[in-house]
């Protein structure tokens, strides 16, 4: 059975390396033991060309309002778990919020890196959804690893 984890973040005003680095490194390392990382920047290398990301930034249909939405929804939904990365976030994702309420919504378990003080999505919704609280990639890969060693 593959285990799948979403890895959420912030993508608006951030450049197309910002989103995708930490997400590819989290795919490759998550593929050693058998989990599949799923990104909402897959197969979306034409954003490349840009050098801040916006919600309005290509008429693709992978990038189109409907196209994200509904890809991000599936893969939240079809998840086994989320892994949200927060870590020094300029400004509140709105979308990233979202998939915190989809993921309640459908009981996944949800793990956040985030600062222990200061980050802009500090605020009681996020501290009482997330099952796990780190703040580095590497503590949040290793609780989604830890919650699949059975």
């Amino acid at each position: 059975m593959n285990k799948l984890v979403y890895l959420a973040g912030p993508i608006v005003n951030c450049t197309y390396d910002d989103c995708t680095s930490w997400r590819e490194y989290s795919v490759r390392e998550l593929a050693t033991y058998g989990i599949t990382g799923l990104s909402p920047m897959m197969a979306k290398e034409f954003l490349k060309e840009h050098q801040k990301l916006t919600d309005r930034i290509s008429s693709h249909v992978l990038a189109s309002d409907s196209g994200i939405v509904a890809r991000d929804m599936w893969d939240v939904r079809r998840s086994d778990a989320i892994l949200f990365n927060l870590f020094e976030a300029q400004k509140v994702s709105i979308g990233t919020m979202i998939e915190y309420g989809w993921a309640s919504a459908f009981n996944k378990p949800i793990v956040t890196i985030i600062e222990k003080k200061g980050n802009v999505h500090e605020h009681l919704m996020v501290r009482r959804l997330s099952g796990f609280r780190v703040e580095t990639l590497e503590e949040g890969l290793a609780v989604v690893r830890a919650l699949f060693a059975y």
